[in-house]
């Protein structure tokens, strides 16, 4: 069972779904949100959490003092595993979007986000995701400060982001990545 590690929902556990996902492990979430939180306060964020899977990444974000969280999810049956969280923390601020990550995006949002937390399937090709972040600039998910991470695979490819965004120095936890990087 995976926990919340930090914030006000400190210690209190999540319902992973059976399968499909790979949760973010405890070490990986806890150095993603020390190494956000060394360059912007978490107080008041709206985070675009895209690939939710159990919705850990923004629960913890939320958890943490961040004003709102998107989760983005495709599969139903996951969309209810973070109904379920969400409503078992009982955090504010929690919207649950279902869709396939490029559709989502592609409708566009009147309220750009502060932290756009992806973790896309290991099998995902890298041209998607590179796609993705394209996308948050061009329909409006992302404005200057924005910070996004990308959680992969540490023998995939790295990204190549686009020129808009500044990468910040990439991390390895064993066969996990992050990439990180603000835009300018």
């Amino acid at each position: 069972m995976t926990r919340i590690i930090g914030g006000v929902a400190r210690g209190r556990h999540i319902v992973v779904p059976r399968r499909g996902t790979r949760p973010t492990t405890d070490r990986v979430r806890e150095s993603l949100f020390n190494i956000v939180a060394a360059r912007r306060d978490l107080t008041g964020l709206a985070v675009l959490d895209l690939y939710a899977g159990s919705g850990a990444l923004g629960l913890e974000a939320l958890s943490r003092g961040t004003a709102s969280a998107l989760f983005v999810e495709s599969d139903q049956r996951t969309v209810a595993v973070i109904e379920r969280n969400v409503a078992a923390l009982g955090l504010a601020g929690a919207r649950l979007c279902r869709g396939p990550v490029a559709t989502v995006l592609a409708g566009g949002t009147e309220l750009p986000v502060d932290l756009v937390l992806a973790d896309p399937p290991y099998t995902t090709d890298t041209a998607e995701v590179e796609a993705v972040l394209a996308a948050l600039t061009s329909h409006g998910w992302a404005r200057p400060g924005t910070i996004a991470v990308v959680e992969c695979n540490a023998a995939s490819v790295p990204l190549t982001w686009p020129v808009e965004w500044s990468p910040w120095r990439s991390r390895r936890y064993g066969d996990t990545r992050l990439e990180l990087a603000e835009l300018v």
